[in-house]
């Protein structure tokens, strides 16, 4: 069933007002929330990879690391860092305390210098408030564990009494609540000596409670070491100091080197995990790397989704604006597609005024299936018809009229070219009627039939000129090798070279073309024959085929007078003849050079004549196989 313009626009109009109107609100309150976080996601994934090259490309360059992270951040608003395979945050010494073993359970951890990472401890808001307790010289007390030859701190007790750091989570996990309780009563109770002294007998109290109510993490065992601190090293400037200033991502960090210290949960491939907190969402990525020695190095990033929330919240409290743009849109629209149906009634217009001049390039094109669309498919259809029959008709009329030339060119060409043996032999008929010269009967008689040879040939010539310049003949192409068709054709004409003591030099290729094998023999043979009737005893004709990448290129090249550079075009023409070197005595009919220019034309070729050094170079192309 049709649909009536008004009505269509009625429809086209309203249907788009309620699509935009959808496309909004759907896009607003479903999609666009899920997008952005997808979009961020893939982003930073693909950050992620780059970094990851370029931190293997970095191999241990703490300043480049610290670059690339610092770099990272500003590019993506997302923190990101390296752990090493039991989740310590690497390259953390810009953050740290120095201290010197004179103490341990462990022979292997005595007398030698560990750098404790304090961020697992402290942040950079409270280092200010212990920084008088991590002085250098003042003694230190480290509860821990070892794993894999690491020694990981848990709790930190300093001399001071009112100076205790933990790292919560990993101690909840080892000893429960019972530590801190019991380390902040006693820090209460005693002086500094006693103090260590009875930190020491805690510790020890401690592991053998641990040990009997729970299992120590697989592959490690808890330690208690003391010390002397040598050096408190602290961030220099804001941007080194980035992720320790960020608590949330530190806490992050801890609790991932938790699970993996006491619950194992090895990361082998890369992870994406969600995270909520304080009703913002976040996105951890880990990804993790094995160097050649099979050591594990996680990637570790964390990002905020706040943004899309505070995105979506402007939307909303500009949806009011989006409705006036909305109904500004609608009265665009209607406008659009009233000129959008009438401007086919304007193309069919100009359409058909062109073709009634007999301008048929331009079409209409037809967007619809309404009236409008019908008539300008039935334009269109005329308009093709039209022109193809009146092509047809012009090609028609061109070609009559090219063989009409071609009757009268040959049938002029004819009568100038058996002119001159028709008035030799009328002269040696009547010679002979006269009886004079009755002794030269024989001689009269060989002219006459010399005549006739010249007349037939030409006759053949002419006919075969004309056949090829009527635009009906059609080229059936061969596969041969053109080297065997030039030495079948040098050694048909050895007569005539040797007649004239000529040396002939050939530099062939046994190379396949594309041709039709019994015209190109007929135009290498003219070739040749040219040669050879324009070359002085003793000279050299040089024969040769030159290979290219699609074609090969067939030379015929002889010793002897230049062709005048103003007659190098002529020499195709039928019947030409420059100058005295070309005359009629010569020999020949002064069609083979135009047969071959037409067989040449035929096949698609390039040719030519050039003069050298020494004499006058024929040439043309065919295609390789």
């Amino acid at each position: 069933m049709k649909i009536g313009i008004v009505a269509k626009l009625f429809m086209l109009t309203t249907l788009l007002c309620m699509l935009i109107l959808a496309t909004m609100y759907i896009g607003q309150t479903i999609f666009f929330k899920q997008y952005y976080a997808n979009q961020k996601v893939e982003e930073i994934n693909t950050s992620i990879q780059s970094f990851e090259k370029a931190y293997v490309k970095a191999d241990g360059d703490v300043a480049a690391i610290k670059k690339l992270q610092q770099n990272f951040y500003q590019e993506n608003q997302t923190w990101i860092t390296t752990l090493d395979g039991l989740g310590t945050i690497k390259y953390a010494d810009d953050f740290s305390v120095k201290i010197h073993l004179d103490r341990s359970r462990d022979k292997d951890f005595s007398d030698r210098d560990i750098t404790i990472p304090l961020y697992s401890f402290t942040g950079l808001e409270d280092i200010e408030r212990l920084r008088f307790n991590l002085e250098e010289g003042k003694r230190i007390f480290i509860d821990g564990i070892i794993k894999d030859d690491t020694f990981i701190p848990v709790i930190i007790t300093g001399e001071n009494r009112n100076n205790v750091l933990e790292n919560k989570l990993l101690s909840e996990k080892l000893y429960g609540k019972q530590a801190e309780i019991e380390s902040i009563r006693l820090s209460e109770k005693l002086d500094s000596k006693q103090a260590a002294i009875a930190s020491r007998q805690l510790s020890e109290k401690l592991e053998r409670e641990q040990d009997a109510i729970k299992p120590s993490p697989k592959d490690s065992t808890q330690s208690y070491l003391m010390g002397e601190i040598k050096k408190l090293q602290l961030p220099v400037g804001a941007a080194n100091s980035t992720i320790y200033t960020n608590r949330l991502f530190i806490e992050r960090i801890k609790q991932f080197q938790v699970n993996l210290l006491v619950n194992e949960n090895h990361i082998s491939t890369a992870e994406t995990i969600d995270y909520e907190q304080n009703n913002i969402k976040y996105k951890l990525f880990i990804r993790p790397i094995k160097n050649s020695d099979g050591e594990t190095t996680y990637i570790y990033a964390m990002t905020s989704l706040q943004p899309v929330d505070e995105a979506v919240q402007m939307l909303k409290d500009y949806y009011v604006y989006l409705i006036l743009f909305v109904l500004l849109l609608v009265v665009l629209a209607s406008f659009y597609y009233s000129k959008k149906i009438a401007k086919p009634l304007l193309q069919v217009n100009d359409t058909t005024n062109k073709i009634a001049n007999l301008d048929f390039s331009e079409t209409i094109p037809i967007t619809s299936k309404d009236e409008i669309g019908t008539l300008s498919r039935n334009i269109n259809t005329l308009s093709h018809t039209l022109h193809s029959y009146i092509n047809q008709l012009q090609q028609d009329i061109e070609k009559e009229k090219q063989l009409e030339n071609t009757r009268k060119e040959f049938i002029s060409g004819v009568s100038h070219e058996l002119k001159t043996p028709l008035s030799i032999m009328k002269s040696c008929i009547s010679i002979l009627e006269d009886g004079v010269a009755s002794n030269k009967k024989d001689y009269y008689f060989k002219a006459m039939a010399k005549e006739v040879d010249k007349m037939d040939m030409l006759i053949v010539d002419m006919l075969e000129l004309a056949k090829f310049e009527s635009g009906t003949y059609k080229m059936k192409m061969d596969v041969f090798y053109i080297d065997q068709v030039i030495e079948y054709i040098c050694e048909q004409l050895t007569l005539e070279i040797a007649n004239k003591q000529l040396h002939v030099y050939k530099q062939l290729s046994g190379i396949k073309v594309v041709a039709n094998q019994r015209r190109i023999e007929q135009v290498v043979t003219n070739f040749i024959t040219n040669a050879i009737r324009y070359t002085p005893e003793n000279k050299n004709i040089m024969i040769s085929t030159i290979e290219e990448q699609k074609r090969v290129k067939v030379c015929v090249e002889n010793q002897g007078a230049h062709i005048p550079q103003d007659q190098l075009v002529k020499i195709w023409d039928r019947f030409y003849r420059g100058d005295t070197s070309r005359r009629r005595s010569k020999g020949g009919t002064g069609l083979g050079l135009a047969i071959s220019k037409n067989i040449l034309e035929l096949h698609g070729s390039q040719y030519g004549v050039i003069n050298t050094e020494e004499g006058v170079l024929f040439y043309f192309y065919l295609n390789k196989k």
